[in-house]
């Protein structure tokens, strides 16, 4: 899923390298201020851009996703003078038994250590990322005091959007009994039209290419899942002594996570959290057709968590 929405004309990417942090030298010398979007030679997935302004955004893609798709945001937040990084989460960009071998505290690992390699290079630091790249995220500000505030899209706790199907709205039941008995190593979901993007336009753009947006995996583990859910549990757990700003962006129209998932977040949260509403998107709305919305909002918060 593309921030939990795997298309299913994706294909993954064979031959990519360690999902780990990229050490300096990894990224050309595009990657100066002023420069494009560099993307790292070690992965041929994760970007970066070294910024003007003295901010910098980790940006954080979804489960079963791949940096590719935090493109938009990380070129209007990178055009806005930001210095941006968008890493692969372990596990990520290669196979799905890859996917299958980490738990939801690697990839929490992975940001971690993401985070650690890129703050040195900004003034303030902020993170930023879908679904569950953005419960990460969450994580990821409540253990690092130095992360001024997070923006959370698409959040999700729990699989009810309109077109969630029954296996993922049941699957907190269903997915650890499978686990226990040994079984769930060979079951994979695929996600059904229309995988998150309302958007007809973009929708076609992303089957014309023949494998979506590159570095997704084509269908979701059940032993993935059976992740997911463990670390909803702990985001659930944890969120009333989180105190970091918080912003978060959902579509009313989420085809995967009802609007009820963002509630909870505000309602439940330790600290300060602003939310805002999109009209036209469905789940991925970090690519659908409000994406620029998403973006800009996302700066103009961040540059008022600067002032404070």
């Amino acid at each position: 899923m593309n921030g939990e929405m795997t298309m299913t004309m994706a294909k993954a990417m064979p031959g990519l390298a360690a999902n780990k942090p990229d050490p300096a030298g990894s990224f050309p010398v595009s990657s100066v201020a002023g420069g494009k979007l560099a993307v790292c030679a070690a992965d041929n997935l994760s970007l970066f851009g070294e910024g003007t302004n003295g901010r910098g955004v980790l940006l954080l893609h979804g489960v079963t996703g791949s940096p590719i798709e935090m493109k938009y945001i990380a070129k209007w937040l990178h055009r806005a003078g930001c210095s941006v990084y968008a890493p692969l989460l372990p596990g990520h960009g290669k196979t799905m038994d890859d996917l299958r071998k980490t738990t939801w505290k690697d990839w929490s690992k992975g940001v971690s250590e993401a985070a650690n390699w890129f703050a040195p290079k900004c003034d303030d630091l902020y993170v930023a990322g879908i679904c569950g790249g953005g419960l990460l995220g969450l994580r990821l500000a409540h253990s690092m005091p130095a992360i001024r505030a997070a923006a959370v899209y698409s959040p999700l706790l729990r699989y009810d959007g309109w077109n969630a199907p029954l296996h993922y709205r049941y699957g907190h039941y269903a997915v650890p009994v499978a686990v226990k008995l040994g079984v769930a190593r060979y079951i994979a979901v695929k996600e059904r039209y229309p995988f998150g993007i309302k958007s007809d336009r973009i929708r076609r753009l992303l089957a014309e290419t023949g494998e979506g947006i590159r570095g997704t995996l084509p269908a979701f583990p059940v032993e993935t899942l059976h992740q997911t859910y463990r670390m909803f549990r702990w985001i659930r757990k944890t969120l009333p002594r989180m105190t970091t700003p918080s912003l978060v962006i959902h579509s009313k129209q989420d085809d995967l996570a009802a609007p009820q998932n963002a509630q909870y977040i505000c309602d439940h949260i330790g600290g300060s959290c602003e939310i805002k509403w999109l009209d036209n998107s469905y789940h991925m709305i970090h690519v659908d057709q409000e994406h620029k919305s998403v973006a800009e909002i996302t700066r103009a918060y961040f540059e008022r968590a600067s002032q404070s």
